[in-house]
């Protein structure tokens, strides 16, 4: 008799509820239902506000089979749990970071960086170069030696000074310029020579082509002081005599008037130097003690002008000019102006602001020249006046055997054993 109620039998029960067999197989494991919770309902809505969203019942498969029912557990997921990180540790953790590949770029963008900067600056310093002097106006020059020489100038120009400058300064208020100091530095495998050429040197105007009129002047055998010919038709002309009198190509021009030097020296935060005596002069304005000293850009403009207060007068003061601009050549060539931008971009601009340099004259050409003038402080070179052999009518007479022997050594590049007053 079937104790099943009415109507219901073995057959009917379905395949979810277990049969009696005789079969020694065990029956398959039941399949759980999951209880499947809506997202919460919205405010105002719930057991008063609306109908509440049902659970779903499915079974273990989540969809109708049993490849999700583990799904969670064994991915470690806390059902209920608020996703991925959750504060019990057991969420994906974040990567560690990746070091080499954050110097990579770091580094990448630093040279970048620098990169930049650097051809930025190399363009700016270029565009204020005052490139202002053709050499090729110059006629018959010597032939080129090897090294390199510069034809520096320091002139009396006011250009850029008002009165109060004037006043301050103790230039005066001569119009026109005038040579004020004038010196070769030939740079080559055998350190930097620099040679002061003093102003009162007696030399004689070569013919030369006028560099406005384009007129040629014939020589006529004139002797003058040097820092005539400047004053006759400007640095094409000085070039023109220096290379006649002396035999030496002048490869580049590089003349600074009085406001250009003092602003430098101010730029660069002034220049210590050590004054070999007391020096005070009315008409320079130098008013200085024996002694190692910071000089600001005025007081180092009446110490290189000085000339009436020395015992030698013009021969000292070319000396005293020597060692003036080479301290300033060592100054701003430190790493205390070339790495602070604060100090190396005011300096460089008020030097390349002053400076009037020739048409072929290079920012590296100009770097050259200050590199090399830096050695001659640091004792890597050698420094000198022209050899004289005394003197006619207030002018110095230069010594012209010792001046070819001068002449030939630094075209052969050769170590200089010439001397000077």
């Amino acid at each position: 008799m079937n104790d099943w109620p009415e109507a219901w039998s073995d057959d009917n029960r379905g395949g979810r509820y277990g049969r009696g067999s005789a079969s020694a197989q065990p029956e398959s494991a039941r399949v759980m239902r999951q209880v499947r919770r809506g997202r919460p309902a919205p405010p105002g809505q719930g057991a008063y506000g609306g109908v509440p969203q049902q659970p779903q019942y499915v079974d273990g498969r989540g969809s109708g089979g049993y490849d999700d029912y583990d799904s969670g557990y064994n991915t470690g997921q806390v059902y209920g749990g608020g996703g991925r990180g959750g504060g019990d540790g057991h969420g994906p953790q974040r990567p560690a970071p990746d070091w080499r590949r954050r110097i990579k770029w770091t580094a990448i963008t630093l040279v970048t960086v620098l990169f930049v900067t650097t051809v930025a600056t190399y363009f700016w310093a270029d565009s204020k170069l005052n490139r202002e002097v053709d050499l090729s106006k110059v006629i018959e020059r010597p032939e080129k030696g090897e090294g390199t020489n510069y034809l520096i100038v320091g002139s009396d120009s006011r250009e850029g000074l008002s009165d109060e400058d004037k006043k301050r300064l103790r230039t005066g208020s001569s119009e026109g310029k005038r040579t004020d100091s004038m010196m070769i530095l030939h740079t080559g495998g055998n350190g930097p020579t620099l040679i002061s050429l003093p102003r009162d040197s007696n030399v004689e105007i070569p013919t030369f082509k006028g560099s406005e009129s384009g007129k040629i002047y014939q020589g006529t055998g004139r002797q003058v002081k040097l820092n005539a010919a400047y004053a006759e038709d400007g640095p094409e002309l000085l070039v023109r005599t220096v290379e006649f009198n002396t035999g030496l190509h002048i490869d580049h021009y590089v003349e600074i008037g009085f406001a250009g030097f003092a602003n430098i020296v101010d730029a660069a935060g002034g220049v210590e130097i050590d004054i070999p005596q007391d020096i005070k002069d009315t008409k320079s304005g130098a008013d200085l003690k024996k002694g190692k000293q910071t000089l600001n850009g005025e007081e180092a403009l009446a110490f290189v002008r000085t000339r009436y207060a020395l015992a030698g007068s013009d021969l000292d003061r070319t000396k005293n000019q020597q060692k003036f601009l080479s301290a300033l050549a060592n100054q701003v060539a430190t790493p205390g102006t070339v790495l602070n931008p604060f100090r190396l971009y005011p300096t460089m601009g008020a030097g390349l602001d002053s400076l009037i340099v020739d048409k072929e004259m290079g920012l590296f050409d100009l770097a050259d020249m200050f590199w090399s003038m830096k050695g001659v402080s640091g004792g890597e070179g050698t420094s000198m006046n022209m050899p004289l052999a005394g003197s006619s009518g207030g002018n110095l007479l230069w010594d012209k055997d010792k001046v070819k022997q001068l002449v030939n050594q630094l075209n052969n590049d050769e170590k200089v054993t010439v001397t000077g007053d």
